[in-house]
């Protein structure tokens, strides 16, 4: 645990480097640390160390880790939200990466709506079709994008995928690039601005920021082997 700080420098480096041989601004690109399963001791180091976003894939140990962190702590809910942990979520996370659903964003609107909350989410798209994956089809988040971006209180502010495993990170490049111009396409046909692309992992970030990743969620090289849940 002790090596956090470390690692969470060496990949704020590489970030940054991965950014610039793209041509682009560092600061163009977010880091989500993910800490689930990690320990709230682990979670201090890192936000010791300087960071202060972090991702969560569960509502229950989101809800139990917040309140042992500084009030400063940012916190993203990144993975598979069920419909009934809607309401304990809203107001602990600021960012909902993987709305995968019409259904589920109008049962967050309507929620919202009672919370007086406007929550900011990102739409899971499944570019690789992996039958394992959560998310629309990216014909689906075309359809329904209007739809979705008519809702009252949800806050679409991108898109948002999971790369399969590959042996080298540029193997991911295509998939990427595939969000990258679904993002682009429903912007221009809603006449709206979809500035967030969370794409990119510990093993495949590097491809992610080539392709126009706006956040990378990485947990493995800063965190180490994931804890025992």
């Amino acid at each position: 645990m002790s090596d956090i700080p470390t690692r969470l420098k060496v990949v704020c480096e590489q970030i940054a480097t991965a950014a610039r041989e793209a041509g682009r601004e560092p600061s163009e690109v977010g880091l989500v640390a993910v800490s689930k399963t990690q320990p709230a001791e682990a979670v201090r180091q890192a936000f010791d160390a300087g960071q202060v976003v972090f991702g969560e894939n569960r509502v229950q140990e989101l809800s139990a880790k917040v309140p042992l962190l500084p009030s400063s702590t940012h916190w993203h809910l990144i993975g598979h939200l069920q419909k009934n942990k809607i309401r304990k979520v809203l107001p602990l996370a600021e960012l909902i990466h993987a709305v995968d659903s019409v259904e589920l964003a109008q049962d967050i609107d309507r929620i919202a709506s009672e919370l007086g909350l406007f929550p900011r989410v990102l739409l899971e798209v499944n570019v690789s079709g992996e039958a394992s994956k959560f998310g629309f089809t990216p014909e689906a988040a075309r359809r329904e994008a209007a739809r979705l971006l008519c809702l009252p209180r949800v806050q679409v502010e991108g898109l948002m995928t999971i790369a399969p495993i590959v042996e080298r990170p540029d193997d991911a490049r295509p998939l990427f690039a595939a969000l990258r111009a679904l993002r682009d396409q429903i912007a221009a046909e809603n006449d709206v601005g979809l500035p967030i692309l969370s794409m990119g992992m510990s093993d495949d970030f590097t491809a992610a920021i080539k392709e126009g990743a706006t956040l990378v969620r990485i947990g493995t090289a800063i965190f180490g082997a994931r804890q025992k849940p």
